[in-house]
This record gives C-alpha cells, sequence and structure tokens, in this order.
C-alpha cells in the first residue's frame, strides 16, 4: 500500500488536496510500485524559484522539481523490495507556472497538474530525460500514464 502526503506553502491547502493524493496512488499502482511514501508540496513561484536556484543553480521559477532521498539507489521493478516502506523522496508543484503551462500549451490546468504529477514521479523512480523532446523514453512513459488516467480528475477547470 503506497502514502501520499499533500502540503502547501504560500497559500492554504488546496480543496482538491484529496483528489490529487487519490491520483498520486492510481498513478503509483499503474508503475507496479508498492510500499511507497512520497510527499507532494504544492506552491508558488517564489519558493520552487528558491529551491530551484538553491538546489539547481538556476535563479528562476520553474513547473516541478523532485527530490530524490536516495541519491541514485532505485529499487528495480522487476525485484521485490524487502524494506517495510520505500521513502523516494519529495515532489514540488508550483501552481503558478502550472497555470502559465496550460495557458501556453492551452490545455486544462487540472490536465497540467496530472502532466508535473506524473513527472515528479518518474523523476523519482529513476528516470531521467536529456531534453523535452517527445522521443524522450521518460516523456513517452510519461505522457502513456497520463492517457491510461485520462478519466481521472483533480479539480475543475481552475487550479
Amino acid at each position: 500500500m503506497n502514502r501520499v502526503q499533500i502540503s502547501a506553502a504560500d497559500a492554504p491547502l488546496p480543496e482538491w488536496s484529496k483528489s490529487l493524493q487519490r491520483f498520486a496512488l492510481k498513478a503509483l499502482d499503474r508503475l507496479g510500485r508498492d510500499k511507497w511514501d512520497l510527499s507532494v508540496l504544492l506552491c508558488g513561484d517564489k519558493t520552487i524559484g528558491g529551491l530551484n536556484a538553491r538546489y539547481r543553480g538556476k535563479a528562476e521559477a520553474t513547473d516541478v522539481l523532485s527530490f530524490s532521498l536516495n541519491d541514485g539507489d532505485v529499487f528495480p521493478a522487476n525485484k521485490r523490495r524487502t524494506q517495510a516502506r520505500y521513502t523516494p523522496g519529495d515532489i514540488v508543484i508550483s501552481l503558478d507556472t502550472l497555470r502559465e503551462n496550460a495557458g501556453r500549451f492551452k490545455i486544462s490546468e487540472d490536465e497540467e497538474l496530472r502532466r508535473l504529477l506524473i513527472h515528479g514521479i518518474l523523476h523519482l523512480d529513476g528516470m531521467d530525460h536529456r531534453t523535452n523532446k517527445k522521443a524522450e523514453p521518460m516523456l513517452q512513459l510519461q505522457e502513456s500514464l497520463l492517457a491510461e488516467l485520462a478519466g481521472e480528475r483533480i479539480v475543475g477547470r481552475n487550479v
């Protein structure tokens, strides 16, 4: 059984945080992950910009950051873990940049939120990408998962 903790900085916890939690649990299940303790922080550009500057040396806001707690010590998907629980790390999502992305890509904020969450989970699962091109294996898996979970909604029209 997976567990997902949702918290917020810069603003109160959104009313849809339980829906975000349920979506994260479904995404982890689709990936075949079990016994994960995942943390998701929702924030604004100020908070994520500070984290991006401090940990990545980029003095700008971004949409999603993943902070692994395992330094590459990812459990292979095809082997059973003997550990009781697994703490992969933390995902941080900027709701400000999420809104900007949704407008730029002409998609709903809900779809962008689901995409960013899946993206963060895949990074914590040990995947990475060099570019943002659709041919990247991680991004292909991201879009495949997004399509599989297309019927799920976290929020209505607005985040």
